[in-house]
């Protein structure tokens, strides 16, 4: 295979169709091993258990779940959620016993070989595990399919179509994630508002998240520990269509480039989206206030207000961009005439991503553009107010004829 750096801009989109989409029977094989496993939670697992157990659901997450997965990268997520959990801090407190008893019933269905597979154990390095991982191989499969299996309480139920969480439920998680100190901690009960933030998205933005996925892969083989979490790449990436693009058409060259350049700007980055929470709750929008006024880069997980994705070792993203500016002189981003594609016009003054944010941006150049957003959006109507850190939230209320949305924005004093 080529590799990435030598690829001409205008044949990225046949890299990835050529090397990082999964092929059909791949991709079958996979969901065949995943289907295996979900039976197994769901209608064995737990039959022997010293206490009654019931698994409301097996929710596939990851990028098994979201549709990014990478040709050859065959992994899978389970979040296994538990009726007898009753709190986020029983799940922290019991999820160890559960991952015990699936253990236990895990090997005991290869020592009587009850199904037509084998499975690799993985030893636990930790008394309270968070996942149990293992291998299973198939004779229908070709290789194995890694899989981590996550308890979980379900404080989120049974979900619909455009479903939006109950206010409460994130009030609960904020409250016990400050009395535990472990924000952050419970993001797989979440799985399903994270996988559906980017299962919907249009083809060729999940396409350039491969590629980003595929170039962060690259950078830990060469570079090693640490580096942000991957998910924050790909938070970033949508981040940088949402505010430059927004189109299902796009240069996937200057789309990877705008991400590249983000990561340069990581110590200006503050990103968070209102799709599921928002600022409404008082106890909810002074928590998210605290988060906002975090040292850079602040990338909240879009379904988990207490996960900043982008926090932890600031070296990391160092290390991620000094390898991303050697990377932006490659060929990869030249035209033919070896002049560079250019990248997004993505402001990050006001780091907020949502889609009306472009509509008040400065930095949008084109008046037909600004035009044709005005008419679709509205006009917005402005309210500031401060937040700790020197910083001021923007809140803006945009009426059109249809309805009335409200977005918020951090900018700078």
């Amino acid at each position: 295979m080529m590799q990435l750096s030598d690829i001409p801009a205008t044949s990225l989109d046949k890299f990835i169709e050529d090397h990082l989409l999964p092929d059909e029977d791949f991709h079958t094989q996979v969901n065949e091993a995943i289907h295996i496993i979900c039976s197994f939670l769901k209608e064995r697992c737990f039959r022997r258990a010293p206490h009654p157990v019931r698994v409301s659901k097996v929710v596939k997450g990851g990028s098994s779940g979201k549709g990014t997965t990478l040709r050859g990268r065959s992994d899978a997520d389970l979040v296994v959620f538990l009726t007898n959990l009753k709190s986020f801090q029983e799940q922290l407190q019991r999820r160890g016993e559960f991952i015990k008893e699936i253990r236990r019933q895990l090997e005991a269905c290869q020592r009587e070989e009850t199904f037509e597979v084998k499975f690799e154990v993985q030893k636990q390095q930790w008394e309270n595990p968070r996942a149990l991982s293992f291998v299973l191989r198939s004779p229908r499969l070709r290789e194995w399919v890694e899989f981590d299996v996550l308890p979980a309480y379900d404080a989120l139920g049974q979900l619909t179509k455009g479903y939006r969480p109950d206010p409460k439920v994130y009030v609960q998680l904020i409250q016990e994630c400050e009395s535990l100190g472990r924000e952050g901690e419970f993001s797989p009960c979440f799985t399903e508002l994270q996988r559906a933030f980017l299962k919907e998205r249009p083809t060729k933005l999940k396409s350039l998240i491969r590629l980003v996925k595929h170039w962060y892969q690259m950078c830990k083989e060469k570079l090693g520990k640490p580096l942000p979490p991957q998910y924050a790449l790909e938070l970033l990436t949508v981040y940088a269509w949402e505010q430059g693009s927004m189109e299902t058409r796009f240069s996937t060259a200057q789309g990877f480039q705008t991400v590249l350049e983000l990561v340069l700007k990581h110590q200006h980055l503050c990103i968070y989206w209102t799709e599921y929470y928002n600022f409404e709750n008082p106890i909810i929008g002074q928590y998210l206030r605290r988060q906002l006024a975090k040292p850079r880069p602040v990338i909240l997980d879009p379904a988990d207000p207490t996960g900043n994705v982008g926090g932890g070792d600031p070296y990391s993203w160092q290390r991620l961009a000094q390898e991303a500016r050697a990377w932006l002189s490659y060929p990869c981003f030249k035209k033919w005439d070896r002049s560079p594609v250019g990248s997004w016009d993505v402001s990050i003054a006001f780091s907020h991503s949502s889609l009306p944010t472009r509509a008040c941006s400065p930095t949008i150049s084109s008046k037909r553009q600004q035009e044709r957003l005005r008419q679709k959006r509205g006009t917005p109507v402005f309210t500031l107010f401060p937040v700790p850190g020197g910083r001021v939230v923007v809140q803006f209320i945009v009426n059109n004829n249809k309805n009335s949305s409200k977005y918020h924005l951090l900018g700078v004093n």
